[in-house]
């Protein structure tokens, strides 16, 4: 078995060759997240716009839920589409499992209730006044919400790169629901399990530079975007 200086020098060359097996892993892990987010961002937004602007019977319980689903563990995500998708569940007809589509759902449960909260905050702390203004002035709905968004929009875009950290990371409910699938569902995380388990360490290091390298991309960025949010004092 290769040392680690070995194993690390292997993983560097087969990320500056480009290796095609290793970019295609890279490739499938960012567009199932990203394809994740796009479709998880809008009504996890308005969700969090609902929660901070409107008053409503059960909305301090709804806000409770979504608190709660931020701690459930990525596995139990997993198993319980997992469930819901197999054969025997009631959407095993869609058949599903095991493909990247069960990734994206999986991922969109892990990060919807991430944006929803740190979306909530960041909209709770804009000023009511300016939806008041702004519907004062003539805006619909829409156009109200949109200048809420731009008022709070570093929170958000904090909210954003948080869960994208999350859900590109997680291991559990990408194995449970897309089956390590060699060209089709093996992503990052997934692929570091595997080839760790085989005591092939080249591939696993140089897939965790990629996620050492995109977790100080995002921290940098989220640090830049909540310092901007920050009042100048």
């Amino acid at each position: 078995m290769e040392t680690l200086s070995d194993a690390t020098l292997t993983a560097l060359q087969l990320l500056i060759s480009g290796n095609t097996e290793l970019w295609e892993i890279i490739g499938i892990s960012f567009r199932v997240s990203l394809l994740a987010i796009l479709v998880a961002t809008p009504p996890a937004i308005v969700t969090a716009f609902v929660l901070a602007y409107l008053r409503f019977p059960g909305r301090r319980l709804l806000i409770s839920i979504n608190s709660t689903l931020l701690s459930v563990p990525a596995v139990v995500v997993g198993l319980t589409l997992y469930i819901l998708l197999s054969r025997q569940g009631p959407m095993g007809e869609w058949k599903l499992l095991f493909t990247q589509t069960a990734m994206v759902l999986g991922q969109i449960a892990l990060s919807f209730p991430i944006l929803a909260a740190m979306g909530h905050s960041a909209l709770q702390a804009v000023d009511k006044r300016a939806w008041e203004t702004a519907r004062t002035l003539g805006a619909g709905p829409i156009r109200a919400l949109f200048t809420i968004m731009h008022e709070a929009r570093f929170g958000l875009m904090a909210a954003l790169l948080a869960a994208f950290g999350r859900i590109i990371a997680e291991v559990g409910a990408s194995m449970m629901l897309g089956g390590n699938i060699l060209h089709y569902t093996r992503n990052i995380p997934t692929a570091i399990a595997l080839e760790t388990s085989k005591g092939e360490f080249a591939q696993g290091i140089a897939l965790g530079i990629v996620l050492l390298v995109l977790a100080f991309t995002l921290n940098a960025l989220l640090q830049n975007f909540q310092g901007r949010g920050q009042p100048v004092t």
